[in-house]
């Protein structure tokens, strides 16, 4: 439909882009609003706003920062709070969490949005202190409103980033006091995010049958993230029994995703049962999707899976990675046969 449109408004484009960005194609929703730039259409805050979440979802911090500075070069371009939540978010979830504290702090008024933009981003960055010491202000901060103050309530969102904190911190008791709190304090209903969040935070702690107890217990049927949490676990910590069980568990949920066939490998490996890893590495051959990495180079995004042939810089590519093995093997890099995976 967008293609056959002889001649594309502003509201078209940013139709377009936000579609590629709800449906998880962000590279697409860039290449769009590039080539909306290209035609001489001029974004406004709204489709600066999709494009920004675009650029946060990818990890496209130059991308964002040019944005950035576009936007400050309009002065026509309305910077609402919904904008201000969005660079706020995108510099965070990049890797910039100066900036992203920068602006956050610059803010007089503030949504729950923002607060959860802010707390996320630490909770990402393991800066679980300010991250906590956030949640604390925010659920004690007062917003001025017409007629009285209005205490600015955290919703789901929010919660996840302080169960993440929590974990990094390995305070056990703390998330279990937040997460009780969700419910009972502030009537929200856990989902299966938040019920990850206290898998890993129990994990984290070594706490492994702790954590699946807490599954086995859980109001809602555990998804395949929550059980690959403890699959992890079962591997950093060498519990062959228990991760057995768990990938049957995974098997039955998704059966074709190999990772889980790769994380109980190396728990073979790291016991030295070397013949149980060559049959799960033969099941691995068998089914595997490659997995993808993309980085961001200029103003494109590159994609890259394992063995790749396809690139058109290939030759260059595996000429640096050979300089950068005969490197790390020069200053005396072995790997550990009993962590390699099969990627």
């Amino acid at each position: 439909m967008f293609d056959e449109i002889p001649i594309k408004n502003l509201v078209c484009w940013t139709a377009l882009i936000s579609a590629y960005v709800d449906d998880q194609k962000p590279n697409m929703a860039l290449q769009l609003f590039r080539k909306m730039q290209m035609d001489n259409i001029e974004p406004d805050h709204v489709s600066i706003t999709v494009a920004l979440t675009a650029c946060a979802d990818l990890g496209a911090l130059d991308m964002g920062e040019w944005i950035h500075a576009y936007l400050q070069s309009k002065e026509l371009v309305k910077a609402d709070l919904s904008l201000h939540n969005a660079l706020i978010n995108m510099y965070a979830k990049c890797g910039d969490i100066i900036t992203a504290r920068r602006l956050f702090d610059g803010l007089v008024n503030k949504d729950v949005t923002t607060w959860t933009s802010m707390i996320v981003g630490h909770a990402l960055h393991g800066q679980a202190g300010d991250a906590l010491e956030l949640f604390a202000k925010m659920t004690k901060n007062k917003k001025m409103g017409n007629r009285r103050n209005a205490t600015i309530f955290p919703n789901d969102v929010t919660f996840i980033g302080v169960l993440m904190a929590c974990g990094h911190a390995g305070m056990v008791e703390e998330g279990k006091q937040h997460f009780k709190s969700m419910s009972e304090v502030y009537g929200l209903k856990p989902r299966n995010s938040h019920f990850g969040c206290m898998v890993d935070l129990f994990c984290r702690a070594g706490l492994i049958k702790e954590a699946y107890e807490f599954i086995l217990e859980m109001p809602i049927c555990p998804n395949a993230v929550v059980w690959r949490t403890l699959l992890g676990a079962c591997g950093l910590h060498g519990n062959i029994e228990l991760g057995k069980e768990v990938q049957c568990k995974l098997h039955e949920l998704e059966s074709s995703y190999a990772g889980d066939f790769v994380a109980i490998s190396n728990i073979y490996a790291a016991r030295g049962m070397w013949d149980e890893k060559t049959s799960i590495r033969d099941l691995i051959a068998q089914r595997r999707a490659p997995g993808c990495s993309s980085i961001e180079v200029g103003s494109g995004i590159n994609e890259f899976v394992a063995a790749d042939n396809d690139h058109p810089m290939k030759g260059d590519i595996y000429e640096i990675l050979q300089n950068l093995t005969r490197n790390m093997k020069a200053y005396g890099y072995a790997p550990k046969a009993s962590s390699q995976t099969e990627c």
